[in-house]
């Protein structure tokens, strides 16, 4: 984060910011009728089973094929929304009555509940901005409150990425500040609400134990075992009712369906395409030159869980290969932020972690694409060189998001 230029009074900043809040909230307001994915019957669904099953249930349903595949702190979150969805028509939260549930009541009531979680993005921005000069935080408001990315992905698409998005941007305000326990323990708890944040993980446990943990071996133990204290007790309040009631390889298998493919329905722009391409290529080449090769019987893509060995020619792609490629991808950040752990330099590293999850990780979906490009935004005032890697990014991923549409 950059150093502070000017010494705004807290309440004229947040009206300012409440300003820009406000017009996405009535363009948002205005899109609740438009088009809408499968997600938000994924969603609704998800409100049935935590409210009508008991929580011993809610990982092993299949009521739906739109099983829960969330972390638990999500699955509260659906069961809090659960309770004023009850209210307002019992039909949302109905478990086998309401499969595909269409009416109005249930549309506003989701979209409504996005717009409102999107508090959470407006706090994370705040906090983010709120040392800088009042021309860059103008910028970042602009480019973070009214990004296309999210406003398509949550508003049209369906889903709740900017209330994700605030907790991530508070955890790195935090960490910018130099108030790591709270930084570490705000990105534990997104873990427990989103998985796929955990590709900055690795960049989080290098930074704190270099920069929060450092000090003598006494002293420094001590700091690794309150941060340790906190991110258990935060991943026991998480999973423990599921591993009280037997349930804890049931959430896993959920959250990790390794069977749904190496890429996802839409295809990233990432590595792998080009190697499908290639593979592709490959085999076309030597079907007409007469080589007898078999045509591969599954997909390369799949939202639900199957078979996904598809290549002809190319080494198989596993899970492992990919986590390998990201890990690789992310050493050179890794090794610089054990060298020089400086808290300005923290929400840079965790773009690039994003950036490398999205290019070499294992079915990534298009709008992963907002992973680094939100951070990226706080990162893009600080140069014209930087402002030129977010144009360039952002920009590059529009068209897979589009494809939403």
């Amino acid at each position: 984060m950059m150093e502070m230029q000017e010494s705004p009074r807290t309440p004229v900043v947040m009206a300012q910011l409440s300003w820009f809040f406000g017009i996405a909230t009535i363009v948002k307001l205005l899109l609740i009728p438009s088009y809408h994915s499968t997600d938000l019957e994924v969603h609704r669904h998800w409100l049935a089973i935590t409210h009508s099953l008991p929580l011993s249930q809610w990982y092993t349903d299949e009521t739906s094929e739109w099983t829960l595949d969330y972390p638990p702190f999500f699955a509260y979150l659906e069961r809090f929304l659960s309770m004023f969805a009850h209210l307002i028509d019992p039909q949302i939260v109905h478990l086998h009555h309401g499969l595909n549930y269409k009416a109005n009541s249930a549309i506003y009531f989701q979209r409504m509940s996005v717009i409102v979680s999107d508090l959470f993005l407006l706090y994370g921005v705040y906090r983010s901005t709120l040392p800088l000069a009042s021309l860059k935080r103008n910028l970042i408001w602009l480019l973070v409150i009214w990004s296309p990315g999210l406003l398509i992905v949550d508003h049209l698409h369906f889903q709740y990425n900017g209330f994700l998005f605030g907790w991530l941007l508070l955890s790195l305000s935090f960490l910018a500040q130099g108030r790591d326990v709270m930084g570490g323990f705000l990105f534990a708890v997104l873990l427990c609400f989103k998985h796929l944040f955990a590709v900055a993980a690795p960049v989080y446990f290098v930074y704190l134990l270099r920069h929060y943990c450092r000090g003598g071996l006494v002293q420094g133990f001590a700091r690794l075992s309150v941060m340790g204290a906190i991110v258990v007790a935060v991943f026991a309040a998480a999973y423990g009712p599921f591993v009280y009631h037997g349930q804890i390889q049931e959430v896993i298998r959920r959250m990790f369906p390794f069977g749904r493919g190496l890429c996802h329905a839409y295809w990233a722009p990432n590595f792998w395409v080009f190697y499908i391409m290639l593979d592709k290529g490959i085999t076309f080449l030597l079907r007409k030159f007469g080589f007898n090769i078999p045509a591969p019987l599954a997909s390369f893509t799949g939202g639900l869980v199957g078979d996904a060995s598809p290549f002809a020619i190319l080494p198989r792609v596993t899970p492992l290969t990919t986590f390998i490629m990201v890990l690789l991808a992310l050493s050179p950040c890794l090794f610089r932020t054990w060298k020089d752990p400086k808290p300005r330099l923290i929400v840079r590293s965790v773009a690039y972690a994003y950036t490398c999850g999205f290019l070499f990780g294992w079915h990534v979906h298009e709008k992963a694409s907002l992973h680094f490009s939100i951070p990226l935004a706080i990162v893009a005032v600080e140069s014209l060189e930087d402002a030129k890697h977010y144009f360039l990014l952002s920009i590059g991923n529009a068209s897979p998001l589009l494809s939403l549409c």
